[in-house]
């Protein structure tokens, strides 16, 4: 069986994306599975199995990205394409059935299920390796709990300041989470590395990863970890598809459609991210930390 899938320029919807993929990669244990997305989300599937093969669709103006993609996948006779970009790709490619996504209310992750008139929605996942945790380890102080912060995002509105994660992360580290070491996430890139800099500069002992690893290597990194705490982004839904406790601190986004999916995962929400104070934050660490891990399906 043959699926071509086509999934978003983004991060955050192609974390949120792989539910859909893993309920298809169950059902069809034999599929061989072309993924499309920009090259941001390239990581996401790069340990996904039953991949045969990664199309990057880098943009260009005018739309002129879609020809050389469409070129790419029309001499295939497809037995299933999903696109949850609902672009007109899938309508101009030979194939037995399609999906196509259409937009709808509520949470991103049940439109996404809709796609397939799945519910409830298929739980996002996050795939790494054995070569992904070996190359990792090295960088993480053995036998230490674990704090992953996330200070960076798309724009500047969504960043809670850095003296709040530093006061939440003292305090977390001082009751619940004893003696843990923080482990500082983000992007490639001078912006991101700008955003992260006075957290940093904050917590010098921090384990400081900002840029620095493959997002197999970042999902193995927060296996890792007892606890995520950071701002609305692909890293959050990453996080949380990683099934630890994570916490997705919401100002002027909407936590009903783009707040963390999973058993173990919750949105801290403000009117804006100033609106968030470090003890809601660390309220709501200490409840996910309660709560018993769930079973490994």
């Amino acid at each position: 069986m043959r699926i071509l899938f086509v999934t978003s320029n983004r991060l955050g919807d192609a974390v949120l994306s792989t539910g859909l993929l893993d309920h298809l990669i169950r059902t069809y244990p034999a599929a061989r599975i072309t993924v499309v997305c920009g090259p941001v989300a390239e990581g996401v599937f790069t340990r996904m199995p039953n991949r045969e093969r990664t199309i990057i669709l880098r943009k260009q103006p005018r739309g002129r990205h879609w020809l050389p993609l469409w070129a790419a996948t029309a001499t295939t006779l497809w037995d299933l394409v999903v696109d949850i970009r609902g672009s007109a790709l899938s309508w101009l490619v030979p194939t037995r059935r399609r999906a196509v996504f259409r937009s709808g209310r509520g949470a991103k992750v049940a439109q996404l299920a809709g796609v397939l008139g799945l519910s409830p929605p298929p739980v996002p996942v996050a795939w790494t390796s054995d070569a992904d945790r070996q190359a990792i380890a090295a960088r993480l102080p053995a036998g230490r709990k674990l704090i992953a912060l996330a200070p960076t995002a798309n724009w500047l509105p969504k960043v809670w300041p850095a003296e709040r994660f530093v006061a939440a992360f003292t305090a977390l580290r001082g009751t619940v989470l004893p003696d843990a070491v923080a482990v500082v996430l983000g992007g490639p890139g001078p912006t991101e590395h700008a955003m992260a800099a006075p957290l940093l500069a904050a917590l010098p002992q921090a384990v400081d990863l900002v840029g620095a690893l493959s997002l197999p290597e970042v999902t193995a990194v927060l296996e890792r970890c007892a606890l995520f705490i950071g701002n609305d982004s692909g890293l959050m839904h990453l996080a949380a598809a990683s099934r630890i406790p994570t916490l997705g601190l919401f100002g002027p986004t909407d936590a009903t459609i783009y707040g963390p999916t999973g058993a173990r995962a919750l949105a801290v929400i403000g009117e804006t991210m100033d609106g968030i104070t470090v003890e809601a934050v660390t309220e709501a660490a200490a409840g996910l930390l309660r709560q018993a891990a769930p079973p490994v399906s």
